[in-house]
């Protein structure tokens, strides 16, 4: 509990065995996380064993692999049925920090924003941190076409580590996004859409074998994904297209 508001982390989780513990053990440390909520995606590893040994750790299982942006729509839907005031979303690969959970939930108990993301690249530490520099190059190019479509600032548009207040969940209509990483995308889209703002903090960068992460051609089709997000949101704004991302 932070200033009156439940908070409640939710895990997006695929083979995450060798990690979840790590991840859970640091988010316990934050002391103001009320309760872990973590949805497993079909590992084929021992992620399902590892996490319901864990103390404060709510586990549901998917009957079947429904990809990273199904995912966390379940993610969403269990963190508000648990009465979450404000939803941290922290991947249990530990390449983002829980250490910033403080943080994130402050600017928005204080309503200052109801969406914070953790950037990787404020601060400059993405390379310093692994990240591969084709990964780099992809996310400053498609991050500057995205804030000349969108009308936008943000640092990126890419990374994993999100909180919401639950009010900003209540308002979106996330049924009709992609069950594939452009989840992540269309998500913030929007959020800019019905007119919320995003904030940011600078997140240390971890890359290492345990933490997930996408190949080039995902990559490739995530990167053309994000663009036909930002496009639709353009042309939707100009009245040329009709969209249910984007309703009128």
């Amino acid at each position: 509990m932070y200033n009156g508001h439940k908070i409640v982390v939710v895990m997006p989780a695929y083979n995450a065995a060798k990690t979840v513990t790590q991840t859970v053990d640091e988010v316990h440390q934050q002391g103001i996380v009320d309760l872990i909520i973590l949805v497993d995606d079909r590992s084929r590893d021992d992620t399902v064993q590892v996490a319901s040994q864990l103390l404060g750790v709510r586990v549901h299982v998917h009957e079947k692999n429904t990809g990273y942006g199904g995912n966390q729509k379940t993610c969403y839907r269990l963190a508000l049925e648990a009465g979450a005031d404000i939803v941290i979303m922290v991947h249990p690969d530990y390449q983002y920090t829980p250490k910033l959970i403080p943080a994130m939930a402050s600017m928005i108990a204080n309503d200052l924003h109801p969406c914070v993301l953790g950037s990787r690249i404020l601060g400059g530490y993405s390379l310093m941190g692994g990240m591969p520099w084709w990964k780099f190059i992809a996310n400053r190019f498609l991050t500057a076409a995205e804030n000349i479509l969108i009308g936008a600032k943000l640092s990126e548009y890419h990374t994993g580590y999100r909180a919401f207040s639950k009010e900003l969940l209540q308002k979106l209509d996330l049924a009709h996004n992609s069950d594939d990483f452009v989840f992540d995308n269309q998500m913030l889209a929007q959020i800019f859409w019905h007119g919320f703002t995003i904030g940011e903090v600078s997140c240390p960068t971890k890359y290492f074998t345990e933490a997930s992460s996408i190949n080039f051609k995902r990559s490739c089709q995530y990167g053309f994904g994000c663009l036909g997000t930002g496009a639709k949101f353009r042309l939707a704004k100009m009245g040329l297209i009709k969209s249910k991302l984007f309703p009128k």
